[in-house]
């Protein structure tokens, strides 16, 4: 990873950039997007070509490239901020212009497909880039507070604790709780983000270094043994071992409903959890899920498995 590039806080008034780089939205989605940006204090500019509608696909990949190019481009721009994940992304990897986004830095936001942009980007680049909520997402007071903190206000350290809100819904939905399943304190650079796309650019030269770094992932609908291979194929790469340590999120239906006879999810996770003599822990605030908070990529952390908190040790932003 090169070395950091941080981009500049957001502030009050600031224009955002809203986009659609993967699936196709719509207007209800672009008027939540726009009704979410403006009540955060900041001003919106859509991306010429957001209601394009290729296959699932928000356009062609000339046409995303066009509105992600030119709102780095944009100097009134200082946030990008996807509407949405869907799929697509990794197909813009290829065609992005690196040295726009490394001469004009600014913030990136977003997490499931748009994954495929943070890897891509951090590792060519070296800017911090935003694992944390889309454009159109319905916040909680939990993602708004650690959103903006990060992402508004710079400070030498910061600690974010596990939502509240998750740990009661896991009295009902078990796979919403925490499970520590090897303790400890690690620190490391912040990498990593939805599973299948960190494994589907394994072997790529976009492909996620977990090297030292605290590595989170998280997905949502998928089976059992979807995880186990994605999640093989990532410790084949590389080996989960060489991990400072392994963050998995809350990964929303993806118990073995799916199949009759089937692993549970934390059975799953276990056989590539237990192994490790580095922290790993499972349950964590992030993911397809309302109350997630906001990672940035390549920044110095400490996950901390007795405190259940992940604590940022450098700001984020300039």
């Amino acid at each position: 990873m090169k070395q950091l590039i941080k981009p500049p806080r957001l502030r009050q008034g600031d224009v955002v950039g809203l986009i659609a780089p993967g699936g196709y939205t719509n207007d209800r989605s672009i008027e939540k997007a726009v009704r979410n940006i403006e009540s955060l204090g900041f001003r919106v500019k859509t991306g010429a070509y957001l209601r394009s509608v290729f296959g699932n696909y928000a356009g062609s990949v000339q046409q995303r490239l066009a509105d992600l190019h030119a709102m780095f481009a944009d100097p009134e721009v200082k946030a990008i901020w996807p509407i949405r994940g869907g799929s697509g992304c990794i197909s813009l990897l290829a065609g992005l212009d690196y040295e726009l986004i490394r001469k004009n830095p600014k913030v990136l936001l977003g997490y499931s497909d748009i994954t495929a942009l943070h890897l891509a980007i951090t590792k060519r680049t070296g800017l911090v880039t935003f694992h944390g909520p889309v454009a159109s997402s319905t916040m909680s007071d939990y993602s708004r507070e650690h959103m903006m903190a990060v992402l508004t206000d710079p400070q030498p350290t910061y600690t974010i604790p596990m939502a509240e809100e998750n740990a009661r819904r896991a009295l009902s939905e078990p796979h919403y709780g925490i499970r520590t399943v090897t303790a400890g304190v690690a620190t490391g650079p912040l990498m990593g983000g939805n599973l299948s796309l960190v494994a589907a650019l394994a072997g790529t030269p976009y492909a996620c270094d977990y090297r030292d770094c605290i590595l989170f992932l998280e997905e949502v609908n998928e089976a059992p043994y979807r995880i186990d291979r994605w999640m093989t194929q990532l410790d084949l790469a590389l080996g989960f071992d060489k991990a400072a340590a392994l963050m998995i999120g809350i990964c929303d239906n993806c118990g073995p409903d799916h199949e009759e006879i089937s692993l549970t999810l934390d059975q799953t996770l276990d056989l590539h959890l237990k192994p490790l003599v580095v922290p790993a822990v499972s349950g964590y605030s992030i993911g397809h899920i309302r109350n997630q908070f906001t990672l940035p990529m390549g920044v110095r952390a400490s996950l901390d498995t007795g405190r259940q908190t992940l604590t940022l040790l450098e700001a984020a932003v300039s």
